[in-house]
């Protein structure tokens, strides 16, 4: 068997292993799986190595190939368990050197085997960090070659930065957007001889920038401010007084306009984001505006992020401009002017576009990580930034975390599942509907497919309208009562069962289905308890003693496969018992007729078996519908086929012989009477 594993950092990994759709605008990023062949008589380990991994929380999902999807009985088959643990060894460097900003720290790389490791902390509102490598020196004075990789290992995708540095030139690299408030690791590796000590002097720098608007809920002058949103002229009116007058003069050191976000928590894995300034959000293309929206709680990655973006035609003056969206995590793009690239320093973001021609987009951002979500939005023009420099778009942003997009539509259910301490949310799709939120219908079944298998599963059951007539014709009124019951029940539990839009439920579907197994086993106990010919006062002990157990076994284990077995094999234990007892009393084979046995019991024993074959061999989650009707029309035509014939004595139903009778009663009544008188 073989056993595929996925990884991913900050999140449940997001898989695909039946190859069905994902819903329009969902992100899909390939995880990163191994697969594993497990074999039944040795253990299989197999270990993945993950050097300089990022902190935080890491998943790993394990799933086994697609299953068959035989509908198998209960006890007829012997399920293969499947053992899977994880077992996590980690190395942990301790005494990191802190690389303070703008400080030069001279280090010494030891050997190649032996990498130095320093970290450094990114403030809030950084747009770029410039690392600097310089004075590399061996101690064979001998040119040095070393190998610089910024950041951490982040599976499926990882964006480390890698520079090499060769001769006694000083080396740098920039990086734009680095995670806000986060550590980053440098680890700088020595290339040249083994026996060589290398000394570098490293050396970090930020630039910063101030946000043009404050979320502070103390001050009020900002917020009142802020529902306006600043004119790129004076970017820095919504800035305290202090910060505003110093900053007048350089509007280039405000690099975004913040928007203030409220979290709301709703419900389990459910949160909306409320923007205190309201729906509508204004757009310039000095500097972009920024949303912050925090998923970082550690239960907010296992449900669906939601971003929906309107743009207000009537607000954009513009007619070619563009209003440019990038969603990432970690830290926001606030280069959507001059790059138009979303992406950051680690990151690869979710870009999103909107015009005058196109105005609404959406983003659906499958389980996100754990981490500090950000939306950044700039006005493009194609003629360059000046052409829109006193421009301005109203973007409605709608944005919330939801366990299931679409709460899984019409044909599928959202279930939230806990698998070892840790809830997420998924989709249990019916009528052959597949896919994250059930939107692929490759295999989904039309309306009409599932109308015919409601009125097959449901009408199949009028095969016992034969047997119910036959029961009551040879006097068997209890057996006819039973089977009366249990097409009446297996009728509505399936039209209640069906996965589509043809359901019908008269009352709760754990009820129906519980009457409907019983009326099943009930059935077979009294038909082969009828054929047995025991005296009446026994058998209809048996048939309650029978039902009462029956009853007991089903609320214990409603799909044992004993349930069923049990009942059959004691009710022909005590037919074939009386019958062997009526053959030793007649000296005669017993049926003794051979027209019973040839036109009655063969068949009907060959229709039994037929239904038996076809019950726990054959049906199949696709072919339930017919196989299992075929089930009910077998059953059914079998027990009019077992039933006994009709005493000797007794004469058949004859309703004008009942009312002649009565007619000669009262007519002697009269005559009697006469008589008398």
């Amino acid at each position: 068997m073989e056993v595929t594993v996925h990884f991913r950092y900050g999140a449940p990994p997001v898989i695909n292993p039946l190859g069905t759709r994902f819903p329009a605008n969902a992100t899909v990023r390939p995880s990163y799986n191994i697969s594993m062949t497990l074999s039944s008589a040795v253990q299989n380990n197999t270990f993945v190595n993950i050097t300089t991994p990022a902190a935080g929380d890491w998943f790993i999902a394990a799933h086994l190939p697609e299953a068959a999807g035989r509908i198998e009985v209960k006890g007829f088959s012997t399920p293969c368990t499947y053992m899977f643990q994880p077992d996590m060894f980690v190395l942990r460097l301790i005494d990191m050197p802190v690389l303070e900003p703008g400080v030069a720290m001279p280090q010494t790389v030891v050997s190649p085997t032996k990498p130095l490791h320093v970290k450094v902390f990114v403030p809030k509102y950084t747009t770029r960090m410039w690392f600097e490598l310089r004075s590399c020196v061996t101690s064979e004075q001998k040119a040095c070659t070393v190998r610089v990789v910024l950041g951490s290992i982040t599976l499926p995708q990882s964006f480390q930065r890698i520079l090499t540095c060769t001769g006694n030139v000083n080396c740098s690299l920039g990086l734009d957007s680095p995670p806000w408030e986060k550590w980053l690791q440098i680890m700088v590796e020595n290339l040249g001889s083994a026996n060589a000590d290398v000394s570098v002097e490293m050396v970090a720098s930020f630039t910063a920038c101030k946000p043009g608007s404050t979320s502070s809920f103390l001050n009020f002058s900002s917020l009142n401010q802020s529902q306006t949103g600043p004119r790129p002229g004076n970017a820095g009116a919504a800035l305290p007084a202090g910060e505003a007058s110093h900053n007048t003069s350089d509007q280039r050191s405000f690099c975004l306009q913040n928007q203030p976000v409220v979290r709301e928590d709703l419900d389990v894995v459910s949160v909306r984001y409320r923007l205190l300034n309201g729906p509508s959000v204004p757009v310039y293309s000095v500097f972009p505006t920024l949303l912050l929206l925090g998923l970082n709680t550690g239960m907010d990655s296992g449900g669906s992020l939601v971003v929906n973006l309107l743009l207000n035609k009537t607000s954009l003056s513009l007619a070619n401009a563009t209003v440019l969206a990038c969603v990432s995590a970690a830290s926001p793009v606030l280069s959507l002017n001059t790059t138009q690239n979303c992406s950051t320093a680690f990151f690869q973001g979710y870009p999103l576009s909107m015009n005058s021609s196109s105005t609404e987009a959406m983003l659906i951002v499958l389980y996100p990580e754990t981490n500090d979500w950000f939306l950044s939005l700039q006005l493009i023009c194609p003629k360059g930034q000046g052409e829109c420099n006193n421009a301005e778009a109203k973007v409605t942003v709608l944005a919330y975390l939801t366990p299931c997009f679409n709460d899984c539509g019409l044909y599928g259910q959202c279930s939230l599942l806990r698998r070892h301490g840790y809830l997420y949310a998924g989709c249990s799709c019916k009528a052959g509907w597949s896919g994250w939120s059930c939107t692929d219908d490759t295999k989904a079944q039309s309306v009409s497919a599932q109308n015919l298998a409601t009125l097959l599963l449901t009408l199949s059951n009028l095969m016992f309208l034969p047997a119910i007539m036959v029961a009551v014709y040879r006097y068997c009124l209890v057996e006819a009562s039973v089977y009366i019951y249990t097409m009446f029940f297996s009728t509505f539990y399936h039209a209640c069962d069906q996965p589509g839009v043809a359901v019908l439920c008269i009352m709760d579907y754990d009820t129906l289905q519980y009457c409907d197994f019983l009326g099943s086993v009930v059935s077979i106990w009294v038909t082969i308890l009828c054929m047995s010919r025991v005296k009446k006062i026994l058998k209809y002990v048996l048939f309650i003693l029978g039902t009462l157990f029956i009853a007991m076994s089903l609320q214990l284990d409603r799909r044992g496969v004993w349930n069923m077995m049990g009942p059959c094999l004691f009710a022909l234990i005590i037919m074939i018992a009386a019958w062997v007892y009526h053959g030793v009393k007649r000296r005669h084979c017993y049926p003794s007729s051979w027209k019973r046995w040839v036109f009655y019991l063969l068949p009907g024993i060959t229709l039994a078996f037929i239904a038996i074959s076809v019950y726990a061999f054959m049906e199949t989650n696709e072919n339930y519908y017919y196989t299992h009707s075929i089930w009910h029309g077998l059953v059914a035509s079998s027990v009019a086929f077992l039933l006994p014939p009709r005493d000797k004595h007794k004469k058949p139903w004859a309703w004008s012989q009942k009312l002649t009778c009565r007619y000669q009663i009262c007519q002697n009544d009269r005559e009697e009477l006469y008589a008398v008188t």
